[in-house]
């Protein structure tokens, strides 16, 4: 208890050169948290948005339908197995139908994929209930990444076309009856979507649907009738990916940041012990074994870390809380990466990765301070006596 007092006193009696490092390993603290923060905020939006938008709670495919592979459309497709109609007609499951297309605004040809949904839906947050129309012309709603890279906009018209089941090619102007607007790039970029029952006549594919988006109340969770079941897991996979090479990237700026607050702990525990000579062999001559000396100074190092984690939580509980409340406004290039970043990201704090980076700071803070103190362990108490460090 002693040793931890004295090791206290003197960082305090060091003045400025104490502060200077105290601020140094808190300014570190604080950007790693943030960082962390951030990145796990925008997983964990990105992750909520998707599912709301796109995923839902798992989906069944068509066994021949591929995501990745937009030549799998023609064949990817199939009617509804009985087993999934009790809960197509509560609204636990809705069909999506794709297929390719291709769109002429303004005169261009643009490639698309043709989305039929039931206006009907609950389980995801496109506004499919705005394709409800008595009249007979096809309407269709759009993101607003799609209408900008169209040039479209509420109400225009435009002229579709389409390939049936037997490869015939067909053509129809269609109503852009709404423009929403969705974080998630897969519902939108390059995205055309129109009422299911309307894609399935052009189509000629009465009845059928490249797959299945189910809501959480759903409980099937197994391929059904051949219809292969993919699980949260493998949907989110890409956004998991993305995650874990950002956290990877982030090593580099952390190890950056730590090796500058510990370089500095670690110069100035090497001039301490330069300095203190005499103050050494006056401790040791008071009793002190030259270990306990030498577990002194490391405490002294390792206190450092200690004060900046308190100055860290003093100065950086409110920068964490503004952050959280106005968010961090992300440029506008980031619309177009392909992941689901809104115009504002917002952090989310997690208590095991705040105790992670204090963990981390305070033993490497307490390993670099170590380091230049076992030379005290190494001397002969005459020479220490003397003020003397070989």
């Amino acid at each position: 208890m002693l040793v931890i007092k004295t090791a206290f006193k003197n960082i305090l009696g060091a003045g400025k050169r104490t502060w200077l490092n105290v601020a140094v390993l808190s300014f570190t603290f604080v950007i790693l948290i943030m960082f962390d923060g951030l990145m796990d905020g925008w997983f964990y939006n990105a992750q909520r948005d998707t599912q709301a938008w796109e995923t839902g709670a798992g989906q069944f495919w068509h066994p021949q339908y591929d995501r990745l592979d937009i030549f799998t459309l023609q064949d990817a497709h199939g009617e509804t197995p009985g087993e999934l109609q009790p809960y197509m007609e509560e609204g636990t499951l809705t069909p999506i139908l794709v297929t390719q297309g291709v769109i002429y605004p303004q005169g261009r040809m643009q490639n698309v994929l043709l989305r039929g949904i039931d206006p009907q839906q609950q389980i995801l947050s496109i506004p499919s209930e705005l394709l409800e129309n008595e009249e007979e012309e096809i309407t269709a709603i759009i993101g607003k990444r799609m209408a900008k890279a169209a040039n479209l906009h509420t109400d225009d018209r435009v002229m579709m076309r389409w390939r049936d089941k037997n490869g015939a090619f067909d053509a129809r102007e269609i109503r852009i009856a709404a423009v929403f607007n969705s974080k998630v790039f897969g519902v939108d970029d390059g995205q055309i979507w129109l009422k299911i029952s309307d894609l399935q006549q052009l189509t000629s594919l009465s009845g059928e649907a490249t797959y299945f988006v189910k809501s959480a109340d759903c409980p099937l969770q197994t391929n059904t009738d051949g219809w292969i079941y993919k699980n949260l897991k493998f949907l989110l996979s890409d956004l998991d990916a993305m995650r874990q090479a950002g956290k990877a990237e982030s090593m580099i700026t952390y190890i950056i940041l730590l090796s500058i607050a510990l370089l500095a702990v670690f110069d100035t525990q090497t001039l301490s012990i330069f300095r203190r000579q005499k103050e050494i062999g006056t401790y040791i001559a008071l009793g002190m074994t030259p270990r306990q000396v030498m577990k002194l100074f490391t405490l002294e190092g390792t206190n450092y870390s200690l004060l900046a984690i308190i100055a860290a939580a003093i100065w950086g509980s409110p920068f964490f809380w503004l952050l959280a409340k106005y968010g961090y406004k992300m440029p506008s290039m980031v619309d177009e990466m392909g992941a689901a970043i809104g115009d504002y990201l917002y952090p989310v704090y997690q208590f095991s990765t705040v105790m992670t980076s204090i963990i981390i700071i305070v033993l490497l803070s307490a390993l670099i301070s170590y380091l230049p103190t076992r030379k005290i362990a190494k001397q002969s108490v005459v020479s220490a006596l003397k003020g003397k460090i070989e």
